[in-house]
């Protein structure tokens, strides 16, 4: 069975979780590839609703292995916080494997995270402050301190050591910060090295063995297309790859055993945190959608800004990622709303854009050319049936996908786990 791999199509928060968990049921494994715990998953199984931030959301279903690959980086507090909050509600967390490779966020990352987005004022970016971006940056910078490292103290000292040094004259000399000691970062995170060893794989290989021998394996992207730091609304973006192509360099397998791409896109579109958003809404039907899809952060609890679909993002998306198929949620928000734009286009300085502009600057300038759909008053959140839809839902469906550069697969009707149509089988034939 080739890999699957889901994406965020917009700008996060699109319901990566449900999904995953929707098609959890029949894997093996789940793989988060990118990311921290700057994002989260919200997943609602009966009564119980579960938020997730660092952890795969496919760790609530029986049997599935969930799989922290290379690419994502750990804050271990947090990581055990989650796993003892689960065991708390009966959840089995003993199948977690995390990667030797990925690289832990240290105490001293998070705070030079939030001294340093307090430092930009007004050029602020939005981060969420628990330092995924330094971790990041100490990655790529070669300074990083990897889960392998906390096995080895003697290795973990000269690494601390390395990294503060010009962490160190960063907060004392610009920030105003006091120093922070080698030997209280290295205690702090020397204190879950025998927590976390029973955990600690070569994930990679074991993925690759389970690919080879028949299993089902989906990567479950944290964040989204538009905030990759390549291809998204750069500067304002994350830290990592949150595309397709990310599962590849996130995990350690082969590009061409992704054969199946599935992108979740709202009915409607938000963000949080600062950049450019063409469609956002300042008005009473912002205020609206943000409370009829209780548009909140799973991590920050930050309101979402909010906006109309934006079909020039979802065909980008489909574009950069090789979406093969839509999952599309939240269609049960739009219920009661008399029309319903959807932007098919941008003006920019009097010129119609009907791509998503390369210019930074024009997209920053974008005006969202509306096409409106007549709404539904029908309560849809016991549809299980296409058919069950009103026909202006299934009108409005129908016209997304025509303008969004790939099929829509399935369709949420409703926060419930089950309250999910399923047009096509994106598994099957895969």
């Amino acid at each position: 069975m080739p890999a699957v791999v889901i994406i965020g199509a917009q700008w996060g928060d699109e319901g990566k979780g449900k999904a995953t968990d929707l098609l959890a049921e029949h894997i093996d494994y789940v793989v988060k590839f990118n990311g921290g715990n700057n994002a989260g998953h919200t997943v609602v199984i009966g009564d119980e609703k579960y938020a997730l931030h660092l952890l795969p959301s496919g760790i609530l279903t029986e049997g599935v292995v969930p799989v922290i690959s290379n690419g994502v980086v750990i804050d271990l507090e947090v990581l055990f916080h989650e796993i003892e909050a689960l065991n708390a509600r009966g959840i089995d967390t003993s199948k977690l494997r995390v990667s030797a490779n990925a690289h832990i966020i240290t105490p001293y990352n998070v705070t030079v995270d939030k001294v340093s987005e307090r430092f930009l004022g007004k050029r602020a970016i939005g981060t969420t402050g628990r330092g995924i971006g330094p971790t990041y940056a100490d990655k790529i910078n070669r300074v990083g301190i990897r889960i392998q490292d906390l096995f080895d103290e003697s290795i973990l000292r000269q690494k601390v050591e390395g990294a503060l040094v010009s962490k160190n004259n960063l907060l004392t000399k610009v920030y105003n910060r006091a120093a922070i000691k080698t030997d209280d970062i290295v205690a702090t995170l020397l204190s879950y090295a025998e927590r976390v060893r029973p955990m600690v794989a070569d994930t990679a290989l074991e993925l690759h063995q389970a690919l080879e021998a028949g299993k089902t394996v989906l990567f479950e992207g944290g964040q989204a297309t538009m905030l990759d730091v390549d291809h998204g609304t750069y500067p304002f973006v994350t830290s990592s790859n949150s595309t397709a192509g990310g599962a590849s360099t996130g995990s350690g397998i082969g590009p061409g055993e992704f054969k199946t791409v599935i992108g979740i896109v709202k009915a409607y579109t938000t963000r949080v945190g600062a950049g450019p958003f063409p469609t956002e809404l300042f008005d009473e039907s912002g205020t609206y959608l943000r409370a009829a899809g209780f548009e909140f952060g799973t991590t920050t609890g930050r309101p979402r800004r909010c906006g109309w679909y934006d079909a020039p993002i979802a065909r980008y998306s489909a574009r950069i990622n090789g979406v093969t198929d839509f999952v599309l949620t939240k269609l049960d928000v739009l219920t009661g709303l008399k029309e319903i734009p959807v932007c098919v286009a941008y003006e920019v300085d009097g010129k119609r854009f009907d791509e998503m502009p390369v210019s930074q600057t024009d997209f920053h300038h974008a005006k969202p050319i509306y096409e409106t759909f007549p709404g539904w008053d029908e309560d849809i959140t016991g549809a299980r049936q296409f058919s069950d839809l009103p026909k202006n839902a299934q009108d409005y469906i129908i016209a997304l996908e025509a303008m969004s550069g790939a099929r829509i697969s399935a369709i949420g009707v409703g926060p419930g786990r089950d309250a999910i149509i399923v047009r096509h089988d994106m598994l099957a034939g895969k």
